[in-house]
């Protein structure tokens, strides 16, 4: 069953090879009139904030959705963690972003991320969806700015956490979550609106060069198809070097498991939790926890995805991709 093609997402994104992934799923259902993208909010994360910005403009550029804003990302000062450089690229596009159209959207002139969450949850009351794919800064700093505003948004619908398998930056804690476990906190205690699509079911959704090579076949000479073979191929080198794979050739595209979940949740099985991120242990910082009892003392505030469909899943994501070369 598809969504209303009426359905409004704020992206928020630290790009970064799966959020790419992500992102081109999303153009192709944009294409497609089913739904609509109001603005993409640039977070820190995989790579730095004036990156992620830049490649943000650079995938609209190369999608024809340009005319959509893209706000610069709030900074964490506190930040210790390390990025995922190693993984994405030093650019955050497995070191592609130069074969990527030069975008008109200036980092240095461009408003904050929060402010653009702010005006558009308050013009659209429970009418917008936020997907939120790297860390939670911007939603923090927008709470924190305008507190109860999270609670404005239709559903916030997060790639992050790790419930009942091991973290893959700590034994316990998921890198989205992990990199700034404050903000994390404070989105998780103040909202009740949450989804939570954590690392129990996106270890299983591996994108393969084979799955790239099908998808290139309706238009091997477009950019958008090219871009795909070429990521595909970068991202799945990085995976086997750091063993996310289990030796598998490809890499885990764990940000497109939320628009699964918007546009093909019959993929996707959840239980409702009250859900906490853990700030202060020593070997457990960013971890999330569930409470799984029956009787709790504080309410429920997400769906938590517990199983998914992977072979249904990356087949829906390869049919819209292929959609999306037709387009370019």
């Amino acid at each position: 069953m598809k969504p209303d093609p009426q359905t409004k997402i704020i992206l928020d994104t630290d790009p970064g090879g799966d959020d790419a992934f992500a992102f081109l799923w999303l153009a192709s259902l944009i294409q497609q009139d089913l739904a609509k993208l109001v603005a993409v909010t640039a977070t820190d994360g995989n790579v730095q904030a004036s990156l992620t910005f830049t490649n943000a403009c650079k995938l609209l550029q190369l999608t024809g959705l340009d005319q959509v804003e893209v706000g610069r990302g709030v900074l964490n000062p506190d930040q210790a963690m390390a990025n995922a450089a190693m993984i994405h690229g030093h650019d955050g596009l497995g070191n592609l972003a130069h074969t990527l159209p030069v975008p008109h959207q200036n980092y240095q002139t461009a408003r904050f991320s929060d402010e653009i969450l702010i005006e558009t949850l308050t013009n659209y009351p429970g009418d917008i969806t936020i997907v939120a794919l790297g860390p939670l800064n911007n939603l923090a700093a927008a709470e924190i700015k305008s507190p109860g505003i999270l609670q404005a948004a239709k559903e916030i619908v997060l790639m992050g956490g790790a419930f009942r398998v091991p973290g893959n930056v700590t034994p316990e804690a998921e890198f989205n979550i992990a990199y700034n476990p404050e903000a994390a906190a404070l989105v998780f205690n103040q909202c009740q609106n949450l989804v939570i699509l954590p690392l129990d079911v996106t270890r299983s959704l591996i994108f393969t060069p084979e799955m790239a090579n099908d998808i290139s076949q309706n238009a091997p000479d477009q950019p958008i198809t090219q871009f795909i073979q070429s990521l595909c191929q970068s991202m799945s080198k990085a995976s086997l070097a750091h063993r996310e794979t289990q030796g598998i050739q490809g890499f885990l595209v764990h940000d497109a498991v939320t628009l699964a979940y918007l546009f093909y949740p019959e993929t996707l099985q959840f239980y409702r939790a009250r859900t906490d991120v853990e700030t202060v242990g020593q070997f457990t910082r960013g971890r999330t926890l569930a409470d799984f009892r029956h009787q709790t003392k504080l309410p429920a505030n997400a769906w938590v995805a517990a199983t998914v469909d992977p072979v249904n899943l990356l087949a829906c994501l390869i049919e819209d991709l292929k959609c999306l070369g037709t387009f370019s």
